[in-house]
């Protein structure tokens, strides 16, 4: 038997991402919420692929920040563009979660 937690992870914010998060409108802040629930239940934050895509709120994207470093930052575009969250999911067996380091909204 395996001690790999799975889903639902962790969820972490950094105090800048969160600070902005709790300044935006509410409907971009539900827009968020929305984001946040799909990426802790997904089995895989990392690889979620194109066939992932339609369980996110409509107008939203997720891909590698870098291209290079697929085990790095990702990004996942809300809003039709118009905003962003830049996250990493720390894979560990006692307490694997995803980071939010960064959210912005134009």
């Amino acid at each position: 038997m395996s001690d790999f937690m799975g889903p639902p992870w962790q969820m972490d914010w950094v105090d800048t991402a969160r600070t902005t998060r709790d300044s935006l409108p509410k409907p971009v802040r539900d827009l968020i919420d929305g984001i946040r629930a799909e990426l802790v239940t997904v089995e895989d934050p990392y690889f979620r692929g194109i066939d992932n895509i339609p369980d996110l709120p409509p107008g939203c994207r997720i891909a590698p920040l870098r291209s290079t470093v697929p085990n790095g930052l990702y990004v996942c575009y809300f809003d039709h563009g118009r905003g962003w969250i830049h996250y990493a999911f720390t894979r560990r067996t006692a307490d694997p979660q995803i980071i939010v380091e960064e959210v912005f909204w134009q």
